[in-house]
């Protein structure tokens, strides 16, 4: 890790921006390859993250390494957090005071790795990079470039283990991702 997210990593784990802490066991700051091309951000941890500080570890977590197994990525490749760093009471959605009390930390992680493509896992974390007229059911597995970043929706890994018929769409949605990451590079190279 560089000295930048180890940092952002330990001020969350001290973080007392919300009443989000009162409630959960630690922080769970995100963790992964520094310098990552692609970025997961999830909606906030669930409670075998707020027990391990680690995101993405339980069923949706296993059900998003199967995912990236099939595009021939793994963890140690990306980037994982989450819109809220502390576990909302009773897996409840995050309230908007919270997100925006935990945005400083995922914007500054943002800016420390500097990512070629971010990936929103749900509609919370879409809302807080697209506009809020959009839907994820309309708008997942499609690009979009806002102030400089290329951004991509994609259903939440846990609304597909819940709602079977999402599981597919998921994992066709997950495809499009190494494609996406090369449309970018080409961009970049101007070709």
């Amino acid at each position: 890790m560089n000295n930048k997210i180890d940092q952002i990593a330990s001020e969350v784990k001290t973080c007392q921006r919300c009443a989000l802490y009162k409630n959960a066991i630690q922080g769970v700051p995100g963790e992964g390859n520094p310098e990552a091309r692609v970025f997961f951000i999830g909606e906030g941890p669930g409670q075998e993250e707020d027990k391990q500080g680690r995101p993405f570890v339980g069923q949706a977590g296993k059900f998003l390494e199967e995912m990236l197994g099939l595009i021939g990525w793994k963890r140690e490749d990306v980037f994982i957090g989450n819109i809220v760093k502390h576990r909302p009471p009773g897996n409840r959605d995050p309230l908007p005071e919270e997100i925006d009390a935990c945005w400083p930390y995922l914007d500054a992680q943002l800016e420390a790795i500097k990512p070629k493509l971010i990936v929103l896992l749900g509609r919370h974390a879409m809302y807080r990079f697209l506009p809020s007229d959009f839907r994820i059911s309309k708008e997942h597995g499609k690009i979009f470039r806002r102030q400089g970043k290329f951004i991509t929706p994609l259903y939440h890994p846990a609304a597909a283990l819940y709602h079977g018929g999402l599981r597919q769409t998921l994992i066709q949605d997950f495809k499009k991702l190494p494609k996406m990451l090369a449309k970018i590079d080409s961009l970049a190279t101007g070709g």
